[in-house]
């Protein structure tokens, strides 16, 4: 089989896949391979060392939240001594925003491709402000983290529980042509989750007032559906990994130290650089001396079409991540350079309905000199400041050449 239709078959299986948010779960009992005292967490692997501000504050947030240590100074002994093992989440078919910390004992999101039979899964979205995913790890962040993960998971399970699951695919293929672009606009998918679980909520809710918080936190947060949207994209990106002679990229991820990428006909092989700074827009009192290099598995979104690849689908993404309109209509057409298809299902109206720009060829990104446009938010480098702006960023291009040189080399060209 040659390079093009390879590459045919692993984009075609990321465009027939479709994901059905089916449940919530506790992460231990369904993410495969999630062993005890173990931390999975954003990007290719690294170890407490090489861990940023954010991503240490993570871990240390986790910890305290597993009651594995009394605090702080006992939580970041147990990581210097080995006594926690620390995965990237895309080892085990899951992925996290920002450091990404998804421990055993958290409640994940539930995401099944229906279409070839893998799952995918994500940690509960906590909202905007000091959160654990910037690092933040203060005792009201760790009571607000135990309701999301207590109450508001139990509740969301057993409302997904009396549904036949939420059409992911669909939904994002609504919120793309209501202005979202499924990375760091997600204000229409939000509402559209919220409509999908409302009836259900109230439903099986135990009181008025329980129904009515979580409702209220969901409808409140523009962000509750990246999550199990990330959790899709993860579930169509593995549907075209391991496709043999495929040159498309099926991992994207940052920790905040490293950006990595794989390559579906390279297996589970990491290539990484350092992570660059995004450019962007700075909430009042920050600056780019403040912001901690790219972290996050929410590249995903980008691997598979959408997010920085649909941004002429979401105009008004650029009042939060810089540039105007013409920008971003730019920004989606000089993706379609760089990869194989357009998608079937993920279209933009500004375009005529084309189809995004689907599947990343490293042949294509090295050959034009042109890397992936992502839009991102900005963590400050110190643990638990939390966001503290909005940009843009691109992958550095030693990871694509290094791919490339590594595929020549397996293959024999």
């Amino acid at each position: 089989m040659n390079i093009d239709n390879a590459n045919e078959i692993a984009v075609g299986r990321m465009m027939e896949a479709r994901p059905v948010l089916v449940g919530v779960a506790t992460a231990q009992d369904v993410i495969p391979g999630m062993a005890d005292r173990q931390l999975l967490h954003a990007g290719p692997p690294l170890e407490w060392a090489r861990m940023s501000g954010p991503m240490q504050g993570a871990v240390i947030g986790a910890v305290l939240f597993e009651k594995w240590a009394k605090d702080e100074e006992d939580a970041i002994a147990l990581a210097v001594n080995g006594e926690i093992s620390f995965d990237p989440c895309h080892h085990h078919g899951a992925v996290g925003p920002m450091a990404g910390v998804i421990s055993p004992s958290m409640a994940v999101y539930v995401v099944e491709n229906t279409t070839h039979g893998n799952f995918a899964y994500s940690n509960m979205n906590e909202g905007y402000g000091k959160v654990l995913r910037y690092g933040a790890y203060s005792p009201e962040v760790l009571d607000r983290l135990r309701w999301i993960n207590n109450d508001m998971a139990h509740l969301l399970r057993n409302a997904l529980a009396e549904t036949d699951g939420i059409d992911l695919r669909a939904l994002l293929a609504e919120a793309l042509h209501m202005g979202d672009e499924g990375h760091n606009r997600n204000k229409a998918g939000s509402i559209l989750m919220l409509k999908a679980l409302a009836p259900f909520i109230a439903r099986v809710a135990p009181t008025e007032s329980a129904g009515e918080k979580v409702l209220r936190v969901i409808g409140d947060n523009a962000l509750s559906v990246l999550n199990p949207v990330m959790a899709a994209c993860k579930a169509m990106a593995d549907a075209a990994h391991n496709v043999e002679n495929s040159t498309l990229v099926s991992t994207m991820a940052r920790n905040g130290t490293d950006f990595g990428i794989r390559v579906s006909g390279l297996g589970d092989r990491w290539f990484t650089a350092p992570a660059p700074t995004p450019d962007g827009l700075y909430f009042s009192g920050f600056t780019a001396e403040d912001a901690n290099p790219d972290i996050g598995d929410s590249t995903i979104t980008e691997t598979v079409g959408i997010g920085g690849f649909a941004m002429a689908a979401a105009p008004a993404i650029v009042t939060f991540v810089s540039g105007t309109p013409k920008d971003a209509l730019n920004a989606s057409l000089e993706m379609y350079e760089i990869t194989a298809a357009e998608h079937s299902h993920f279209t933009i109206p500004q375009l005529d309905f084309r189809g995004t720009p689907t599947g990343i060829d490293i042949r294509k990104v090295v050959e034009l000199g042109l890397t992936p446009r992502v839009n991102t938010g900005i963590a400050h480098r110190q643990a638990g400041v939390g966001q503290v702006g909005a940009g843009l960023v691109r992958p550095p291009m030693e990871v694509f050449t290094d791919a490339l040189v590594a595929y020549a080399e397996k293959y024999d060209l």
